[in-house]
């Protein structure tokens, strides 16, 4: 969850859902999830029927700070990308089963372990499952703490970059040790998946722009000037790795870039144009985290990856 905070209230939440379903609906063509492979109709019969949908991740992933909340201890809500494309499969009449356990404060530690009450992420996955989302890695970096530190040492050079000095203080890069130290990790939570569910087609879901592209930053997110380049950087490289290893699968995994179709929709983006939050959020969202429209774009990112052959 953003350290910042999110801004929910009741409004069109749904009507916002049921558009962009919609639209989905309107540009599909057929859904992976009926059409099992030889791998599939081999693999051990577990509970469970029909083709099943497994969602997980993070707080990218559970859409925190939407409207229509399903789970409050992890701001799961019915307007995540998971829950859309759910929602599509629905709309153009596939049968199927939908489990989402993408929680807001997941690491890869909880794809393993518990998170609360919660069981571990990978307990959900069956010899069943058909279609595994998976948006996970951005905790591992820790980037709601790095953005709260970075608006706190702001004050002490706005024109630098101080946020940049404070992880590379002494000549090394925390951050870019984190997201190395984040990408063994999801190499092995993407082996376990596929050792698991060994029919899923996996797609590993990118991080959006949340920084504006050219690296120059705005008045409205408090950070020194200097340091919007460096987190961009830092998105970039995280998702970067995300993309390796998803590509280390072969044809079990692939990547859904959702970078590079949200950008010029980051948080320094006039309100009406944004589709991730800045640090002083509209209502149903939360600072730094996909709006409806944000969700609505990651959905149609992983689509074209699960209708790719």
């Amino acid at each position: 969850m953003s350290p910042f905070g999110s801004n929910r209230s009741p409004g069109r939440q749904s009507q916002t859902r049921r558009a962009a379903a919609g639209v989905l609906a309107a540009s599909a063509v057929v859904l992976t999830l009926d059409a099992p492979s030889a791998a599939a109709r081999s693999a051990p019969a577990t509970s469970g029927v029909g083709p099943a949908y497994v969602a997980l991740g993070d707080s990218y992933a559970s859409g925190a700070g939407l409207a229509e909340v399903k789970d409050k201890a992890c701001d799961r809500t019915a307007g995540n990308y998971p829950g859309l494309i759910s929602e599509f499969a629905s709309m153009v009449g596939l049968k199927h089963t939908f489990d989402d356990v993408t929680c807001s404060g997941a690491t890869t530690n909880n794809f393993w372990n518990p998170q609360g009450t919660n069981a571990p992420q990978v307990d959900t996955l069956t010899p069943r499952t058909r279609l595994v989302t998976l948006t996970l890695g951005g905790n591992d970096v820790g980037f709601s703490s790095v953005l709260a530190t970075c608006a706190r040492v702001a004050a002490t050079d706005r024109d630098g970059t101080p946020c940049k000095q404070y992880f590379t203080a002494g000549g090394k890069d925390v951050l870019a040790e984190r997201v190395a130290t984040m990408e063994g990790r999801v190499h092995d939570v993407l082996a376990e998946i596929k050792r698991r569910s060994p029919a899923a087609k996996v797609i590993v879901v990118g991080y959006p722009a949340l920084f504006p592209d050219n690296g120059v930053g705005c008045a409205e997110v408090p950070f020194a000037k200097g340091d919007f380049a460096y987190l961009r950087d830092t998105t970039k490289q995280a998702n970067a790795a995300l993309r390796r290893q998803a590509n280390t699968e072969g044809a079990h995994a692939s990547y859904a870039d959702t970078y590079a179709p949200t950008v010029g929709h980051d948080m320094c983006q006039p309100r009406e144009e944004r589709w991730i939050e800045s640090l002083t959020p509209a209502a149903n969202t939360a600072a730094a985290y996909p709006n409806a429209s944000g969700q609505f774009a990651m959905a149609v990112a992983t689509l074209r990856q699960i209708y790719k052959p």
